[in-house]
């Protein structure tokens, strides 16, 4: 079975059990300072798992892209990847274990659906804790479908349990699916969920039953919501009996579209031997990390390579495979080649990047021209500076020399333990972190990620400062024309910035006037309310639709003011409050450039 026809059976198995199949959102989350990508399937969905109502009813399914930073330094190895498609279903209120895992059982089991054999499956319920009991009630239905008490493993919270998007909020055990891929156990202890290698896990339940209250107790909630997910590569992978998501044919055509670029020519991925596994693990690099960069360039809400946040992971995704590139001797466009192979792959999943093809292409390009020369300057610099080094026992580059390569050369640390690495040496990079301070606060926007979803914050400030952006964006369009169109917004609870596209700054008298109509909207304490309607239905409306958005075909639209005399009207997720006037009074403290056509607003309330 390959990717295609696992995503395929995904959607059609659930929607025959009265799914409603809704779109993936973008990799760049919306009014999410906490995350710089979707990093799960289930992230678009907080806000429904935290009580919004969703339009397209309370069972649904979807297949999601994602980005996890977190493993940047470990693709290369014949399982971890950047970028993942993960399937979900979840259920709002509906049907709750029993339902979950009977359906999860059967689409892996059924010869119907993926036809595993049931004696390769184990799984793992949550142990309890002093906050919550065992999972009795989970470990009960997995018995009644045929799985042994032995294939039944009890976890601490740590590994079965999902915690609340913030301090607080909902939250439960989960139930996690694990296939057994033949090994020998390592011990006696040795079940699903053992870290030996033995167990893959392929599918994950969430069941969120509890609250986590601010005194740090468990309460039991009313509407019980199940949120599940299923990695594609690693699943068609044990489908298909590989040992590495990369022999799957999800890579199989961006594999050859790299070798292909190899000179001399003629080499064959997978051959083995030392020299054939190094040049194996440059080539998983590029493809995934090109896979990556494709997937964020060509996204609706884009990012393009900088020295902050999503952006500078994309740079160094493109610039890690560029290096890995240089060591495999790759010569022609083969950016570009490679990542021809991923549009051609993924664009009928995907049609974005079909849309957006030419963009992708020209940035990829951009940059690793531009740092193919920096590369030249900076490994010359580590060559000369390699003698010294390797006379020193301590076999350690200080962090000063590292950020010099940085500071001077534009060389990122990221390379530079790598290369001292590959000649046995490590960087003291408490050192380098010390100097890099100094000179600027890029270390915050560098690997990993802290998991939210929805708003960053889903409480009384940022709930005021979201309806807001509705007030701003409306004043915006009043003032500066109906070219305006909000190109992205970032909330937390003491601040919000909105981007839109304007080709010009604004002058003085304009953004008083913006600041004046958003604050006589605020003293009107004008109603906002809800209504579910179709996209069209929203468009003949009134109602304006954010950039970059996929929507389903029952929207939600949200209305500052008399429904037959309003003042804005947006299709949006929310949540809002339900009066402006609890706002509080609207100040903007400065407007500038994003990027090119687009201006951006900072603002907060008072």
């Amino acid at each position: 079975m390959n990717s295609d026809e696992l995503r395929s059976k995904y959607i059609e198995f659930f929607t025959r059990r009265d799914h409603a199949q809704i779109e993936g959102k973008s990799l760049i989350p919306e009014n999410d300072p906490t995350v710089l990508f979707t990093a799960a399937g289930m992230h678009p969905l907080v806000p429904y798992l935290l009580g919004e109502p969703h339009p397209a009813g309370t069972r649904l399914v979807d297949y999601q892209k994602c980005i996890r930073t977190g493993d940047i330094d470990s693709v290369g190895d014949p399982s971890h990847l950047t970028f993942f498609e993960m399937l979900g279903n979840w259920s709002l209120g509906d049907y709750f274990k029993e339902g979950a895992i009977t359906m999860s059982w059967e689409f892996l089991t059924s010869p119907r659906w993926l036809g595993i054999p049931p004696e390769k499956l184990g799984v793992t319920v949550f142990a309890g804790d002093e906050n919550a009991p065992r999972d009795d009630e989970s470990a009960a239905v997995w018995r009644s479908l045929g799985i042994p008490e032995s294939r039944i493993s009890y976890r601490p919270k740590e590994d079965n349990w999902w915690g609340p998007a913030g301090n607080t909020g909902p939250c439960g055990p989960d139930s996690e699916m694990f296939y057994d891929i033949g090994r020998e156990p390592c011990g006696p202890d040795c079940g699903p969920g053992c870290s030996c290698g033995k167990w893959l896990e392929i599918w994950n339940d969430v069941f969120m039953q509890y609250n986590k209250t601010e005194a740090g107790t468990y309460e039991p909630l009313a509407r019980k919501c199940v949120d599940t997910g299923m990695g594609i590569e690693r699943t068609v992978t044990i489908l298909n009996g590989k040992k590495s998501v990369y022999d799957t044919e999800i890579f199989a055509p961006i594999i050859a579209a790299v070798t292909s670029s190899m000179v001399p020519a003629g080499y064959v991925y997978g051959t083995g031997g030392a020299e054939g596994d190094d040049k194996d693990q440059s080539i998983r690099i590029i493809c995934d990390h090109i896979r990556s960069a494709a997937f964020i360039l060509g996204d609706p809400r884009a990012v393009t390579p900088s020295n902050v946040g999503a952006g500078y992971v994309l740079r160094r995704l493109i610039r890690r495979s560029v290096r890995h590139g240089r060591k495999l001797g790759l010569e022609g466009p083969w950016l570009s080649a490679t990542a021809q192979a991923v549009v051609d792959k993924f664009a009928h999943a995907y049609p974005e990047l079909k849309a957006n093809r030419d963009f992708i292409m020209e940035e990829l390009n951009k940059e690793g021209d531009k740092f193919s020369e920096t590369l030249q300057k900076g490994e010359r610099e580590f060559e000369k500076l390699l003698p010294g080094l390797l006379k020193d026992p301590r076999k350690t580059l200080s962090g000063r020399l590292a950020f010099k390569l940085y500071d001077t050369y534009g060389f990122p640390i990221e390379l530079t333990g790598e290369l001292a690495a590959e000649k046995g040496m490590t960087v003291n990079r408490l050192e380098f972190d010390e100097a890099f301070k100094k000179h600027q606060e890029l270390s915050r926007t560098q690997g990993g990620q802290t998991f939210k979803g929805g708003l960053a914050d889903q409480g009384e400030m940022a709930v005021k400062y979201h309806t807001a952006t509705h007030l701003l964006h409306r004043a915006l369009r009043m003032v500066l024309g109906d070219h305006v169109a909000q190109k992205g917004s970032n909330i937390t609870a003491e601040r919000m910035r909105f981007d839109f596209s304007h080709g010009e700054p604004m002058s003085v008298e304009e953004l008083k006037r913006v600041e004046e109509i958003v604050n006589e909207q605020i003293q009107r304490d004008l109603p906002v309310s809800m209504t579910v309607m179709s996209l069209e239905e929203a468009s003949a409306s009134g109602a304006t639709a954010l950039f970059g958005e996929k929507y389903e075909s029952q929207v939600k639209v949200y209305t500052v003011g008399d429904p037959a005399n309003f003042f804005s009207r947006e299709v949006c997720g929310g949540p809002h409050v339900e009066r402006t006037g609890v706002i509080g009074r609207f100040r903007i403290q400065k407007e500038q450039s994003s990027s090119a056509g687009v201006r951006r607003i900072r603002a907060v309330l008072e």
